[in-house]
């Protein structure tokens, strides 16, 4: 790239950024009520004189603000702006923009409200008083981008005036992430933390930090060389030191960087660009650990590294290379444990538990989720993944819960989580959306083995749904593919699966039950224009075929199909193959997760303009799946008739639906027709029929026709960030069900345990 071409690039990344920030409104954050505020009633409950109420509940029982007020959930990100990430003493007001970011981090990867606080205060003492001050507005209070040692003072006075957790992420949230990289790089080098030797680089505050860090896990103190720009802090130095470098002073002379490399196990630098030669990496010990975390460039570059030492294992700040040592791996969910246990403090045990859980992470399979935010990469344990990718979805789950428990351990927790299993759940339940819903069903598959025929078993999504399934389930995944194929993917994937162990494959090729397999489906198929070449081709080619014969034959409990191709395609081998003994495709209902709730919506693909007969059978088989998820099913018959008001299609069909259904004294509510807005609001729909037997607001949306159920159910998922589970195959006996080509590996999963039910199970 020429020069022109690089300030151009740069000059549109600058703006890029500034628009950011601007558009469609100054900020990256906004306060909204999360009470309504819509009468008078509401107005008196939330200020005068509801309000007093509260604050009397609180002036006698302190405690009780965390049920009363947002504190319990509310962390303060405080800074003076004298040491901002890669900027320097800025000031308060410019590092206000790095102190929203630190804010949406927390709301998004934790849940937790934050409020930014940029103080022009450059004295510590006085910057301590004004943060504890702040103890009644908080639960926490995260430390930011304060230079060093003032960092140091601050927080030591914080720590020991306020009673509660006060980090200083700069330093501390650095060395939780380092300190999970480092055990995972001993481990794959099979070193211990008592044998090694660190050379380090930078006595600020999160170099010190990182070498505490270290220490705690089991490094030596005798076997840490700390050097800063004046060289190697030794015994008897006098200039630029702090009592926290002073803590590493060597025995001896002065040294330089060069002096002391020699055998290093370890390299841990938080200073300058270009420090680290590479000749000095070419004196560390065999398969060197060089983390080279200076951003944006670090003290050697990667790719040179890499060169002199290829066994080496390098970790940057950089996210263009593997290995990003990044807070918010550790921050967000340090903070979520110690808020929801009530800590007073964050203690090295929370800290080491931070350690633990993120490195465990790192070693297990990967995520579907984190996997497809970081499509290209090798995210497998290893050199080059040491620590999760902060998209990570478990990382809530892991840290927070592993955090909570440390603090409980230790003595800190002021309202200890009783069951720290359902505190994990429920933390995942906040991450995945469909944690929650999908709970009874995962719970009743787990009650039986089934075995599920995924029919594109080559797909990604497929392979790790089936990895899910084998961690999370007792069902057998069966996958069509060619083993090759399959087995390549899966080693790329890093996944643990093992055909013939946790797996099975049914492989088009060259499977030994062929010829029962065609000879099955052309006896099915003989007088419906199926030859024996057609049928011998169609169990070479087509994976839903097979996959439906095989559950025909009893080889497979239910099949999972539509990854890729066509609804109605799909459809048709099942409904050919499997449509016997009164079963048929009724309808296909999806569940959409939204922000206040469940909503099922039917039918979305089987019917393009179902008769009333065919909707009123939609209607009795949604309200018996829609009880699978624990839900009372309230279903309403939408159209573009409100009550018989429009002698429209969809309006007479609707009507014609309501008899057949009433005639059958059923023992659901179900009420129509109407438009979708009066099936949501109660009041609206009481304007227009003062005895509606239909309580509250529906929860199964019914159309007359695919298009208009496609079109809400595309509209939810698009604009409203509504996330399906399914489509649900009705009328099958759950023994086939066709995904759409969007779905997810964590859909595929859900999917999944809908197929192990036993139709016993939900009747």
């Amino acid at each position: 790239m020429s020069d022109k071409n690089h300030d151009d690039a740069q000059a549109a990344q600058r703006q890029a950024a500034l628009d950011y920030h601007q558009f469609p409104k100054p900020g990256k954050l906004e306060i909204r009520a999360t009470k309504p505020l819509a009468n008078g009633r509401d107005l008196a409950l939330a200020y005068s004189p509801g309000v007093a109420d509260a604050s009397t509940a609180i002036h006698q029982n302190p405690d009780s603000a965390r049920d009363y007020t947002a504190r319990g959930n509310l962390v303060a990100v405080v800074t003076n702006g004298t040491a901002v990430l890669g900027l320097g003493n800025i000031g308060a007001l410019a590092s206000k923009p790095v102190m929203e970011g630190k804010a949406v981090l927390f709301k998004k990867f934790a849940g937790i409200d934050c409020f930014d606080i940029e103080l022009d205060e450059a004295d510590p003492e006085k910057l301590a008083d004004i943060v504890c001050a702040l103890e009644p507005t908080f639960g926490a209070i995260n430390l930011e981008d304060i230079k060093a040692p003032d960092c140091f003072i601050v927080e030591r006075l914080c720590r020991e005036r306020m009673n509660i957790p006060v980090f200083h992420d700069d330093q501390h949230g650095t060395a939780i992430v380092v300190g999970a990289a480092a055990l995972n790089a001993l481990k794959l080098t099979n070193r211990k933390w008592a044998d090694i030797k660190v050379v380090s680089t930078g006595g600020g505050a999160a170099g010190i930090a990182c070498l505490n860090m270290l220490l705690t896990l089991g490094v030596r103190r005798e076997n840490v060389f700390l050097c800063d720009l004046h060289g190697l802090i030794h015994q008897g130095r006098t200039d630029d030191m702090t009592e926290q470098k002073a803590a590493y002073a060597q025995p001896g002379g002065p040294r330089q960087l060069g002096d002391v490399i020699e055998g290093a196990d370890l390299f841990l630098g938080l200073s300058g660009p270009g420090i680290l030669k590479p000749e000095m990496v070419a004196r560390m010990a065999a398969k060197p650990i060089i983390f080279a975390l200076a951003n944006p460039n670090p003290e050697i570059a990667y790719d040179l590294a890499k060169s002199t030492a290829p066994d080496a294992i390098i970790a940057t700040g950089r996210s263009d290379h593997p290995n990003q040592v990044n807070n918010v791996l550790c921050f967000p969910f340090i903070f979520r444990g110690a808020l929801d246990v009530g800590a007073t403090e964050i203690n090295e045990d929370m800290k080491v538990g931070c350690v633990e859980g993120i490195a465990a992470l790192a070693r297990a399979t990967t995520s579907a989720e984190a996997a497809a935010a970081y499509q290209g990469e090798q995210l497998t344990f290893g050199s080059d993944y040491l620590i999760p990718k902060p998209f990570d979805p478990r990382l809530m789950g892991v840290v927070a819960s592993a955090v909570a428990k440390a603090a409980m351990d230790s003595g800190v927790a002021t309202r200890p989580i009783e069951d720290l299993g359902a505190y994990k759940r429920h933390l995942d339940a906040s991450v995945f959306k469909s944690a929650l819903i999908m709970r009874p069903v995962f719970s009743a598959a787990a009650q039986v083995q089934r075995r599920i025929v995924f029919a594109e078993g080559e797909d990604e999504r497929v392979l790790r749904a089936a990895q899910a399934m084998m961690e999370e389930t007792t069902d057998i995944p069966i996958l069509i593919g060619r083993p090759d194929v399959i087995a390549n993917r899966i080693d790329r994937a890093g996944l643990t699966l093992e055909p013939g162990r946790n797996l099975q494959i049914v492989n088009p090729e060259s499977d030994p039950r062929y010829r029962d397999y065609w000879e099955t489906y052309h006896a099915l198929m003989a007088r419906r224009g199926v030859a024996p070449d057609i049928a011998r081709a169609t169990m070479r080619t087509n994976t839903t075929a097979i996959g439906a014969v095989m559950v025909q034959r009893g080889e497979a409990d239910s099949l999972i199909c539509g990854t890729f191709g066509q609804f109605l395609w799909h459809l048709r081998y099942i409904a050919d193959i499997l449509g016997q003994g009164g079963l048929h495709p009724i309808g296909a209902l999806s569940l959409m997760i939204l922000e206040d709730g469940p909503l099922f919506i039917a039918d979305t693909h089987v019917h393009a303009n179902p008769t009333p007969v065919q909707i009123s059978e939609t209607v009795i088989a949604a309200a018996r799946h829609v009880r699978r998820f624990g839900v009372k099913p309230r279903i309403a018959l939408c159209s573009g008739s409100q009550f018989g008001n429009l002698e429209s299609a969809s309006g007479t069909t609707m009507r014609a639906t309501m008899a057949i259904l009433d005639a059958m004294k059923l023992d659901f509510q179900y009420e129509g027709e109407m438009n979708v807005d009066a099936a949501l609001d109660a009041d609206l729909r009481a304007r227009f029929l003062a005895d509606c037997r239909m309580e509250g607001a529906a929860n199964t949306l019914v159309f007359a026709s695919t298009d208009a159920a496609g079109a809400t159910r595309n509209i939810l998922k698009a604009r409203a960030g509504g996330l399906e589970v399914g489509p649900i195959l009705m009328g099958m006996g759950n023994k086939a069900h066709i995904v759409t080509p969007s779905i997810t590996a964590r859909g595929l999963l859900n999917i999944s345990a809908l197929a192990g039910t036993p139709v016993t199970h939900y009747g």
